[in-house]
């Protein structure tokens, strides 16, 4: 047989683990969504085929469908991540969304909350002076 043209077989675990690494989602968050602990998703993580049930529930908690796990190679990685919806669902059923795109300046954020707080320190202080000048008066 030759083995050049033979199907590569999918190692699920490895798929489970690239598309977790891409969509930024630790290994906690899955344990906790399937009420397992983070070993237990590492373990699965190395396991070559996992059962259906089980792989229905990790592609629920990704938002990838099922064939995403069952079928992804090297090669249809990227097309598999291109075609996500960047609104996902957690185990309850509530949206939340990852944000890719940074849409602030960290420096400038930064900057102003330092201004804030400066703000608030110099209050502070002027407040202190008022309280102390109204103790010593009396």
């Amino acid at each position: 047989m030759n083995t050049d043209t033979a199907p590569k077989k999918a190692h699920h675990g490895r798929n489970i683990k690239r598309l977790r690494e891409m969509l930024g989602i630790k290994q906690e968050t899955i344990a906790i969504d399937l009420d397992v602990t983070q070993q237990s998703i590492s373990d699965m993580e190395q396991k070559e085929v996992i059962a259906d049930s089980i792989l229905e529930k990790v592609a629920k908690t990704l938002n990838v469908p099922v064939e995403a796990i069952k079928n992804m190679s090297d090669d249809t990685t990227i097309n598999y991540i291109n075609t996500f919806n960047d609104t996902v669902t957690n185990n309850n059923g509530a949206p939340f969304s990852y944000n890719y795109n940074c849409t602030f300046n960290a420096i400038d954020k930064i900057v102003e909350l330092y201004n804030e707080k400066e703000a608030l320190y110099e209050r502070m202080l002027k407040e202190k002076d008022a309280l102390l000048e109204k103790f010593l008066s009396k």
